[in-house]
C-alpha cells in the first residue's frame, strides 16, 4: 500500500512538474522566494493595529510566531529527520534525472513534509480561525496553494510532502489557536490586556474586524507585480 502511494506521488510529481515553461520559470521562482510576501504580511499586522490595542496586538503577533514556529520546527527537526525521504531534486534520489530544477536549486537532502506548506497553510488557517472572513481567508488559502504548487514546480518536493505539511499547518494553528482563545477568556486577561469595549466585541465578533481587505489588496498587487515581471523578464532576455 505504502509502496503504491509513493508511485502515484512519483507520477504525479513528473506529470506537474513536467508542465513547465520559460514564464512559469519566471513566476514560480518569485512566488517561492520568502521575501516576496513581505508586503503582504505587513498589512496583517496592519489589521491587528487598527482594530485592537497595542497588547491584545502583542499576544495576537506572538501566537502567530507560534503557530509558524510549531509547524516549521515540526517538519524540519521532528518528522523529517525520522522518515527521511529524500527530495526529487537530491542527486541521490534516482528520480532527479526527470526532475526540472531551476538555477540549480535542490533544497536540503530530506523533504517530507513540506516547510513551505507548513508555514503557508499554518498561517493561512490561523488568519482563517482568526478573523472568520471569507474573502480573505479564501484568499489566505489560494496562496497557501500557490506557494506550495510552486515547490513542485521547482522540483524540492513531492505533492505528499505538500499535504502531509499542510496537515501539520492545521494542527499547529488549530492548537496555538485554541490555547490562544483559552487566554483571551481567562478573567486575568481582561487586566493584562487592558480590553476596551471595542476589543471584546471584536474578540467576540470577529467578521467585525475592518480593513482586512488590505490583505486581499496587496496580495493581489503583489500577484499581478510578479505576472507583469515575470514576462517582462522574459521579453527582456
Amino acid at each position: 500500500m505504502l509502496e503504491t502511494l509513493q508511485q502515484l506521488d512519483r507520477e504525479l510529481l513528473l506529470t506537474l512538474n513536467g508542465m513547465h515553461a520559460p514564464y512559469w520559470d519566471n513566476f514560480m521562482w518569485l512566488v517561492s522566494a520568502k521575501l516576496t510576501w513581505g508586503a503582504m504580511y505587513a498589512t496583517l499586522l496592519y489589521i491587528l493595529c487598527r482594530n485592537f490595542n497595542w497588547r491584545v496586538v502583542a499576544a495576537t503577533t506572538v501566537a502567530i510566531v507560534l503557530v509558524i514556529a510549531f509547524a516549521d520546527q515540526m517538519c524540519s527537526s521532528v518528522i523529517r529527520p525520522a522518515v527521511e525521504r529524500m527530495r526529487p531534486s537530491n542527486p541521490d534520489n534516482p528520480i532527479s534525472e526527470f526532475v526540472h530544477i531551476l538555477h540549480g536549486k535542490r533544497g536540503g537532502r530530506y523533504g517530507f513534509p513540506s516547510c513551505h506548506a507548513a508555514n503557508s497553510f499554518a498561517l493561512a488557517f490561523f488568519i482563517t480561525f482568526l478573523f472568520r472572513q471569507r474573502a480573505i481567508s479564501l484568499f489566505l488559502l489560494f496562496w497557501a496553494v500557490l506557494n506550495s504548487y510552486s515547490r513542485i514546480y521547482l522540483g524540492v518536493h513531492y505533492p505528499g510532502d505538500l499535504i502531509a505539511g499542510m496537515l501539520v499547518g492545521l494542527i499547529g494553528a488549530g492548537l496555538i489557536y485554541a490555547v490562544y482563545r483559552f487566554f483571551l477568556r481567562q478573567p486575568r486577561t481582561a487586566s493584562i490586556l487592558a480590553y476596551t469595549e471595542k476589543d471584546r466585541l471584536l474578540l467576540q465578533h470577529p467578521a467585525q474586524i475592518r480593513y482586512t481587505r488590505s490583505t486581499l489588496l496587496i496580495g493581489g498587487l503583489t500577484i499581478l507585480v510578479l505576472a507583469l515581471y515575470s514576462g517582462i523578464a522574459l521579453l527582456w532576455n
